[in-house]
């Protein structure tokens, strides 16, 4: 009976897992899925729960989220957050406040397996506002298996009056 048990509650926690990766398959088919993806799934409205189990969904089980910039004494410097550490430190931010980042220029490079996006973004925070409140961008290290695209690591930085952005980087007018 204990063995009944154990193996119904494996099958259980599989079914369940494999159910969560088949319902977000298609949203990691193709790279610029992948990248929308990931942006989509930040933002929302003040008040809006967001996908956290589709977040993660898009990340290696290694991947590193790495913000930076000038920290109090205007040094440059970096954080290394896993996925589940964003959530846990940005995500009920995100939620209470109101947060869409929105892709407006990506430079992609590859090269075998190795995949670099260099994404321009503008930061809201609502759908509805006309000026973003801050720019930046993002690098972005993707690997595609034979099954889908993975996140690796993110790597960003805003854009501030000392870093400005490159015109290289901004979409043509």
């Amino acid at each position: 009976m204990k063995k009944f048990l154990v193996a119904t509650t494996l099958i259980f926690i599989l079914s369940n897992t494999l159910h969560a990766q088949d319902k977000y398959l298609d949203k990691v088919q193709t790279l610029d899925s992948t990248i929308e993806t990931l942006y989509v799934v930040i933002s929302g409205e003040a008040g809006e729960k967001r996908n956290w189990e589709l977040f993660n969904y898009l990340f290696t089980a290694d991947a590193r989220l790495i913000p930076s910039g000038p920290n109090e004494s205007g040094v440059i410097s970096y954080r290394v957050m896993s996925p589940d550490q964003y959530v846990e430190t940005s995500g009920v931010w995100l939620e209470k406040n109101g947060f869409f980042e929105k892709e407006i220029y990506r430079v992609t490079e590859k090269f075998g397996s190795v995949v670099h996006v260099f994404s321009t973004y503008e930061s809201y925070r609502s759908e509805s506002d006309k000026e973003p409140f801050t720019r930046g961008i993002n690098s972005i290290q993707l690997m595609k298996d034979k099954n889908r695209w993975w996140v690796v690591n993110i790597y960003w930085t805003g854009e501030r009056e000392d870093n400005p952005i490159p015109e290289k980087y901004l979409p043509e007018n």
